[in-house]
């Protein structure tokens, strides 16, 4: 590598150049091993992800620390995602019906079903000791409703627009005008808090068309307004994705604070994915936050698919995506994310020191200072200096374990001064 230090006298009294040679080609081989370089990376991932689950974060791989650490547009659900998850039944209107049998009716479609809302109809069944009576034929739509044969007739329960259109006899415009005015006159006189979110769904039975309306409130998660603040500090665009109706969608991404041209309602599956692929399609780096399956498509299609971990229990979103926030906080995403950002840093910190060591150490090695200042590194030092660059690496990324996630135990963000 450098002529020069052969030719000089430094090769010894006898000119035994070769010998000379050997022993700084034994230096470059000692010094250059690829130890530090080859702990960079894998040591600073470890770490990261090791204390990711120490913090009741499930990250699925290296490569999900990376994209997550990138991530500049975060998709949000509504029901069980910004909300509890967790909606009540606060209104029963019908035309004809009594509130009893509309909550029957609907109890028995929603019984084999696991949606947030079917668990909170057939709980008010339950309070109420209704008799559900059995059902055949059960077909579930994913973010549209669910219909069965209940007492000999078709009944269906979910969307308005979809439960009109599963019968041939079709409800008149002003019976479902009165039924939405029947639920606002039940609702206006109740006094809900203002972090309730209220979503209708609607009953229809064969040969009849719409029969009538139930009215369900859900609250937002204590967390949800200031995760959202959070993640617009670090100027990352928050997006409301959501098959309710437009109007509860619209008050609830007002109420955390998502910007009203970023709130998007009455959207299937099918469309939520053609959403987040079209982000992409701009160079936008996507993560989707989620809890059920109406959100799985969206969560494997994003560049990092969030679930929120419900009840201890697996489901269709948690196989899915490639984080799971298992202590079912949504101020973990925030969390996660300035882990991955610190792990990378950390990477780039290892990889920038053993490139450094070796475009220092290499020469020197190889004699560049033997001509002028007639100096050789022993290979004792060669050996000492390549254990100390892998020592360095491995300690840089044992520091990372001191990262502690801005927030208490409440998920609120913990201020700088305390």
């Amino acid at each position: 590598m450098f002529p020069e230090v052969l030719l000089n006298d430094i090769a010894g009294p006898d000119g035994n150049s070769l010998l000379l040679s050997l022993k700084l080609a034994v230096d470059v081989l000692v010094v250059s091993c690829p130890c530090a370089l080859g702990l960079a990376t894998p040591t600073a991932i470890l770490v990261g992800t090791s204390l990711g689950a120490k913090h009741g974060l499930l990250i699925r791989g290296g490569d999900v620390l990376e994209r997550l650490a990138g991530i500049d547009v975060v998709a949000f659900d509504k029901t069980g995602t910004l909300t509890e998850g967790k909606p009540a039944v606060t209104a029963v209107a019908s035309l004809v019906y009594e509130d009893t049998e509309i909550l029957r009716l609907a109890a028995a479609v929603e019984k084999t079903a696991c949606h947030p809302i079917a668990k909170s109809i057939l709980s008010k069944s339950d309070a109420l000791n209704l008799k559900i009576p059995g059902t055949k034929g059960q077909l579930s739509e994913p973010g549209f409703g669910t219909m069965a044969e209940v007492d000999g007739s078709i009944v269906a329960v979910g969307k308005l627009e979809w439960v009109h259109g599963c019968f041939q006899y079709k409800s008149s415009e002003s019976d479902i005008k009165d039924i939405e005015a029947r639920i606002a006159d039940i609702l206006s006189d109740k006094i809900l808090a203002s972090n309730y979110s209220n979503s209708v769904v609607y009953v229809g039975r064969e040969g009849e068309g719409v029969i009538g309306a139930i009215s369900l409130s859900d609250v937002l998660r204590q967390d949800a307004k200031s995760t959202i603040s959070r993640l617009h500090k670090k100027g990352v665009k928050t997006i409301l994705l959501s098959g309710d109706q437009e109007e509860a969608v619209s008050d609830v991404g007002k109420m955390v604070g998502i910007r009203s041209g970023c709130i998007n309602a009455s959207l299937t599956p099918e469309r939520k994915s053609k959403f987040i692929s079209s982000l992409q399609a701009k160079g936008q780096h996507v993560a989707m936050v989620g809890d059920g399956i109406n959100d799985a498509p969206s969560l494997a299609l994003a560049d990092v698919g969030v679930a929120l971990q419900v009840e201890a229990k697996e489901n269709a979103a948690s196989d899915a995506a490639s984080v799971i926030l298992l202590g079912n906080k949504l101020s973990q995403l925030v969390d996660a994310m300035d882990l991955a950002q610190a792990t990378i840093s950390k990477v780039h910190q290892n990889l920038a020191w053993a490139v450094a060591y070796n475009v220092v150490a290499i020469p020197i090695a190889a004699g560049v200072l033997l001509p002028h200042f007639d100096f050789a590194m022993p290979p004792s030092l060669s050996g000492g200096l390549m254990a100390l660059s892998s020592i360095f690496v491995v300690t840089n990324s044992l520091l990372l374990r001191l990262h502690r996630p801005p927030t208490d135990r409440t998920g609120q963000p913990v201020s700088k001064s305390s």
